[in-house]
């Protein structure tokens, strides 16, 4: 074949150290915007982006010349420093160490778009805990629980 081509969706999840409850609502969508900003300049568009004041879900085209772990590090890394420069009470903000990054076929795209746009609805009704168990045991990821929640 002579170019190379691929449609390649990842559901990427990824908290707040210690799960703290940091991001507030009305940074919320400047976040998302800065984080798809970040997302287009690695040549993996957003498809949508969702949050809570203590984690976030993004589902992003992956470019073909990247690697998920390179993705994630850069999404964290950029969103960690700008999200420091909103105001006294982020100067101590981190993402958690480790995320969650899960592939979705095209057939599924939409439903996992609804899901991450009904964040809060969804999380009334579980919690992250529940939802990352949930995650990893549908796609059938071994995990140790110890090292989940650090």
């Amino acid at each position: 074949m002579p170019q190379s081509l691929s449609n390649i969706v990842i559901h990427l999840i990824f908290s707040t150290k210690e799960r703290r409850k940091i991001i507030a609502e009305d940074i919320t969508p400047e976040l998302h915007r800065y984080l798809a900003a970040i997302l287009k300049n690695l040549g993996c568009p957003a498809i949508t982006i969702g949050s809570r004041p203590d984690l976030v879900h993004v589902l992003f085209n992956m470019a073909k010349t990247q690697s998920v772990s390179a993705v994630a590090e850069e999404v964290k890394k950029g969103s960690s420093k700008w999200i420091k420069t909103k105001g006294e009470q982020y100067q101590i903000f981190s993402w958690q160490r480790g995320y969650g990054a899960f592939s979705v076929s095209e057939s599924n795209v939409d439903a996992v778009r609804k899901y991450v746009d009904a964040q809060e609805e969804h999380h009334r009704k579980m919690s992250f805990e529940e939802e990352l168990i949930k995650f990893l045991s549908r796609n059938k990821i071994a995990y140790d629980e110890k090292y989940l929640w650090d």
